[in-house]
């Protein structure tokens, strides 16, 4: 089974990942609405090329890795490519996204972290419904939300322990549902 129609659509979560990264280039560049669109459906083909035989509704943490999208010393490749049939050179998108992003792309959940210790934010959240069929979002985080409520008692008992990718790689996989993290960083 290696049909998108058969393990169901990942629009939903590129839509909100590519979503976004555009409203950085909106905001703090110097970019034109033509370039913002043209990024963004370059954007999502290359994203949607590159997860089609990575995407598993059954299993959303199954590539999990191969799906992040990752900006530190090193420009994501995807992003950058992107970025280039827009004219944007890989010095230019770093003045324009965050210096340290992580973008998490999974089955049922789009969250992102800002800087190494930032707190995670959940931007798409939906639950997942029989095979080939899209429940729609559950809950919708948008930009800048740190609530990963579950929107709801699950009538799906692999939702009930559904741990996350992000968590499960962070270590803080626990058996209870996905609940809200607020961190705070204080230095002085």
């Amino acid at each position: 089974m290696h049909t998108l129609c058969a393990r169901g659509t990942m629009k939903p979560e590129i839509t909100a990942a590519v979503g976004f990264l555009t409203r950085f280039l909106r905001v703090k560049g110097h970019v034109n609405d033509r370039q913002v669109q043209t990024f963004t459906q370059s954007l999502q083909d290359i994203l949607s090329e590159q997860y089609k035989h990575h995407w598993f509704p059954d299993r959303p943490c199954k590539g999990s890795g191969y799906r992040c999208i990752r900006i530190n010393h090193k420009m994501d490749p995807l992003v950058g490519q992107a970025g280039q049939r827009i004219g944007l050179t890989i010095q230019q998108l770093y003045l324009l996204l965050p210096s340290e992003l992580t973008l998490w792309v999974d089955p049922f959940e789009v969250s992102y972290r800002i800087g190494e210790d930032g707190s995670i934010c959940v931007l798409y959240e939906s639950k997942p419904g029989p095979v080939g069929m899209s429940m729609g979002p559950a809950a919708h985080g948008g930009y800048g939300s740190s609530s990963s409520g579950s929107g709801g008692a699950s009538m799906n008992p692999m939702m009930d322990s559904h741990i996350s990718c992000k968590e499960e790689l962070m270590g803080l996989a626990r058996t209870s549902p996905s609940k809200a993290y607020n961190m705070m960083t204080v230095s002085g």
